[in-house]
């Protein structure tokens, strides 16, 4: 590199300017490059930038003679430190502008090269004629949704100008808008099940994962508005919203909460008719193994299990409530395993006869625990906890005296007041609906007066009462897993807990509810954001647990999102204007999570420009 004067005609004067210059080979032999406009330049400033480019240009031809040879970049942050050149400055001028978000977009991006997202994008997302590359803008939701989740106009519009991310992607904020997002939605959408290949792979590279358990759930969001398509359907709201419709949503977890996989169901989908698809295509996308399915009891099913057992998968289950009742000599018995504080399990093990037959409903009839047969292929988990028997109690007596109190004030208004039969039956009936834990405990008659009014009368079930306080706390889980103790089965089925913990937060800290897209394509784009959002979330939460931080990838997140970044701008006595880009120093505590996490936060920004 070396330092060339150029010329111009100002007003009819000649003034003289400096450039930076670079030489380089082609297959057209050597050529010369602009590679920065230095300005006009006293003679300590050529000097200096002369020296810089003779060293630049001495040290790659000492490391090697190869035209390839690397050059040093001027300015480098690990460049040796320089001789300090001194100006006049006036301090009554001093200030700070743009004082932007620096923190937040930084690390997601840093977790986002850990993962290789943006080369997958990059490398999957074919160009075109437009401005900002899609896979650029498919970062920037990615990133939103992570951060700041909002609607696309408002991450076009106010999130993304206040931010780093025109300088850390290099894309300026006036060629970000919402209709670009929109697209990019679009463009990302297709590539849905190779961006799920290429995380699993490279999460389990980076953190030695084992998919050795499975855990599997399902959850719900809903529409905001007129949703017209095919998969926006009424059904059961996990979010207490059966007034809109909804798309249920599918979820394949690791046993620490890691992603496997996902996939979007209509909304009147049943959880229990979604299994053998889920199994399938888990199986067609990352081969088949010894994997054990661990999945809640809304999934099972006897065509489930035999689905299930048919190629020799192993399954950890949760079964009815209403199959304890066959297990009323066990739950009696005191021969009781406590594997830690509250907590009780029992197995029971299941013989299957060589000969059993299948019920009319396509129900195999299994033998009763302890029946003598043929060898044993199923256990029964049978479960109490201390804490769940109290929490169980209260929510059966809270239930059963808001039953009472209401049969009474229903049995004397029929008393005061000539009420229709039927009317009352169905008041009765809605009021058991709403209070289905203690329905059973009470018996209610309604019969007609001589007078052609209703009476009402009830009386509460002392043998149902019995069974439910002895069912209290009490919980049946299945499995085909014999090799494992009761203490191992029980924690590895409470793991399923880290499924419910990946939907909180997709709807709490991503937002993923309510959905305002009104086309079916965009619903799943939309998904298909949070999940990616989600992941990069876990693998921070994975860095944090490596390092000692324990598992609380938000208040990480929080505490590095306030650093900032700043133009400081400095005059000088000549009338110049010295303007650096600047990043604020962290405090003392957010340093040490940086040096826990093994992160090295920049102190200026290389902005890289668009191609013209």
């Amino acid at each position: 590199m070396f330092i060339r004067q150029c010329q111009r005609i100002v007003q009819g004067k000649r003034q003289a300017y400096w450039a930076l210059v670079e030489s380089y080979r082609t297959a057209r032999g050597p050529r010369q490059r602009v590679v920065a406009w230095l300005g006009k330049l006293d003679e300590a400033g050529r000097m200096g930038v002369q020296q810089a480019a003779e060293s630049a240009g001495t040290d790659a031809r000492d490391e090697n003679r190869a035209a390839s040879a690397p050059q040093r970049t001027l300015f480098d942050e690990e460049a040796p430190q320089t001789e300090p050149r001194w100006v006049e400055v006036n301090t009554a001028g001093i200030r700070i502008e743009n004082c932007r978000q620096f923190g937040g977009p930084w690390l997601a991006l840093e977790l986002i090269r850990r993962l290789r997202l943006d080369e997958f994008l990059q490398g999957e997302i074919l160009g075109g004629r437009e401005q900002v590359s899609w896979s650029l803008s498919a970062l920037i939701l990615v990133v939103a949704r992570l951060l700041e989740p909002s609607s696309e106009l408002y991450t076009a519009e106010q999130w993304y100008p206040q931010t780093a991310l025109p300088e850390l992607l290099g894309v300026p904020a006036e060629r970000v808008d919402d209709n670009r997002l929109y697209r990019a939605l679009d463009q990302l959408l297709p590539h849905k099940e190779q961006l799920q290949i290429h995380l699993k792979r490279r999460m389990g590279e980076l953190f030695a994962l084992d998919y050795d358990i499975l855990l599997y759930d399902m959850t719900s969001t809903f529409f905001e508005g007129q949703a017209h398509f095919p998969m926006a359907q009424r059904g059961y709201s996990r979010d207490q919203r059966s007034d809109c419709k909804q798309v249920c949503i599918a979820l394949v977890v690791s046993r620490c909460g890691m992603p496997l996989g996902y996939e979007v169901f209509p909304g009147n989908t049943a959880d229990v008719s979604t299994v053998q698809q889920i199994v399938t295509l888990m199986e067609q996308r990352y081969g088949k193994s010894h994997r054990i399915w661990v999945m809640d009891r809304g999934m099972i099913s006897e065509k489930n299990l035999q689905f299930l057992r048919k190629e020799g998968r192993r399954y950890l289950v949760g079964t009815p409530k209403s199959l304890l009742k066959k297990h009323e000599q066990a739950l009696l018995s005191g021969d009781w395993h406590r594997i830690r504080e509250g907590i009780e399990v029992k197995l029971l093990p299941v013989p299957r006869h060589a000969d059993d037959e299948e019920d009319e409903d396509g129900d195999e009839r299994l033998a009763e625990a302890g029946e003598p047969g043929a060898a044993v292929e199923e256990l029964f988990i049978l479960c109490r906890s201390s804490e769940r028997v109290k929490k169980d109690e209260a929510i059966v007596r809270r239930f059963e005296q808001k039953i009472e109190e209401r049969l009474r004030a229903m049995a004397a208004r029929c008393q005061k007041q000539k009420r229709e039969v039927q009317k009352v039956e169905r008041e009765v009936g809605r009021m058991l609906g709403k209070n289905t834990r203690a329905a059973r405990l009470f018996e209610v008659t309604v019969t007609k007066r001589e007078d052609g009014g209703a009476q009402l009368t009830w009386k509460k079930v002392e043998g149902l009462r019995d069974w439910t306080a002895l069912s209290a706390g009490c919980y049946l889980l299945r499995t085909n897993v014999l090799d494992w103790t009761d203490e191992e089965l029980w924690k590895t089925y409470m793991q399923l807990t880290e499924a419910e913990a990946a939907f909180k937060i997709h709807k709490t800290d991503l937002s993923i509810r309510p959905i305002w897209h009104q086309k079916q394509d965009r619903v799943l784009a939309h998904i298909l954001v949070c999940f990616l959002a989600y992941v990069v979330w876990k693998s921070l939460g994975q860095l944090c647990r490596q390092a000692g931080l324990g598992d609380e990838p938000r208040r990480v997140l929080d505490e590095l999102a306030e650093i900032r970044m700043v133009d400081v701008v400095v005059p000088t006595r000549d009338g110049q204007t010295i303007r650096q880009r600047c990043v604020a120093r962290p405090s003392e505590h957010q340093q040490i999570l940086l040096d826990r996490l093994g992160l090295r936060l920049p102190t200026r920004l290389r902005i890289t420009p668009l191609p013209q």
